[in-house]
């Protein structure tokens, strides 16, 4: 009787679900909605003058269209509905998935802006492999084999870039080599955002919350039996937890974090480290981290403008060997 109840439930909730999923849609647009069903859509924009603006793999931001204010509202009080919160004057930012397919939602209201504006980052579809990357020139055989050896020895990577300058895809693409050449191995993945693919069988996700940070997960990742640590964005002082981890028992992990070359990279991981400790944390770095990719968008696409190993930190410098491309 319990388990019959309990089926009788299912087409309840799925007819729910598509209606909210069919509301979302209608407050979208056909438009929105067609740009996220293509696949080289990087990212649609919503801008306080109403105009939306949509971002493809390799090009520039263009111009596609408008959407009226109350529209926009509308769409946001949807979304935060599903997650059984609110979106108002009080509380005008709005960070989650979109419902409808998991792209990564941001949406802001009045007062903080002039009219609501957001933006939709999809999540990707694809995982590029090394080899991919290769082909397609956006980095040097020579750069592959230094990330797959780094993969195959156990060393922790860091992978470095601008604002979308494809730090993520990249990620999911040494995490498809480890998958491959490493099956058996446990990986424990954790994000703000769902945007990391993994095919490994032997994976947990992870995943930030209101109540629950990133350095919390990273103590509660050491009880769960990692042979990998991957952060998808390292933001603030759990980057002290995460080099404890990577130094203590935990190497060959991956993290990305935001910076404009491999040098600010190492500098901009000890100003995180540095909002969780005053120490100094350079000699721990440089022991942590043995890889550091940067990659570039530039007017021609992405491309791996360096990969370098970290030896040392002396003399007040660490010590990179760049790989020759």
């Amino acid at each position: 009787m319990t388990a019959m109840g309990d089926i009788s439930h299912l087409p309840m909730h799925q007819e729910r679900d598509d209606r909210i999923k069919e509301k979302l849609r209608r407050e979208l647009g056909s438009q929105v909605c067609g740009l996220l069903d293509e696949p080289d859509v990087v990212e649609v924009m919503l801008n306080p003058d109403g105009r939306l603006w949509v971002e493809r793999l390799g090009g520039s931001m263009t111009p596609i269209g408008r959407m009226f204010p109350w529209q926009a509202e509308a769409l946001m009080a949807t979304i935060a509905s599903t997650l059984r919160t609110t979106i108002t004057r009080e509380n005008p930012i709005l960070e989650c998935e979109l419902p409808l397919d998991g792209s990564r939602f941001e949406g802001l209201i009045p007062p903080i802006v002039a009219a609501p504006t957001f933006s939709i980052r999809r999540k990707a579809l694809s995982i590029f492999s090394l080899d991919h990357y290769v082909a397609s020139g956006t980095m040097s055989d020579a750069q592959r084999r230094a990330l797959c050896d780094a993969v195959d020895n156990h060393r922790n990577i860091l992978v470095a870039g601008g604002t979308a300058s494809g730090k993520t895809t990249l990620t999911n693409a040494i995490i498809d080599y480890m998958a491959q050449r490493w099956p058996e191995e446990r990986l424990v993945i954790i994000e703000d955002t769902a945007e990391i693919q993994c095919r490994s069988e032997n994976v947990v996700f992870l995943r930030t919350s209101d109540g629950v940070d990133m350095l919390r997960l990273l103590k509660t990742t050491m009880r769960l039996r990692p042979t990998r640590i991957l952060v998808g964005e390292v933001r603030g002082g759990e980057a002290l937890a995460l080099l404890k981890a990577w130094n203590t028992g935990h190497p060959g992990g991956v993290a990305t974090l935001h910076a404009n070359d491999v040098q600010a990279a190492m500098v901009r991981l000890e100003s995180l480290v540095a909002e969780a400790t005053m120490a100094p944390s350079q000699k721990a770095i440089a022991e942590a981290v043995d890889l550091v990719v940067f990659i570039k968008k530039t007017a021609a696409g992405r491309t791996i403008e360096e990969v370098a190993t970290v030896s040392a930190f002396e003399n007040g410098v660490y010590t990179l060997s760049t790989i020759d491309p």
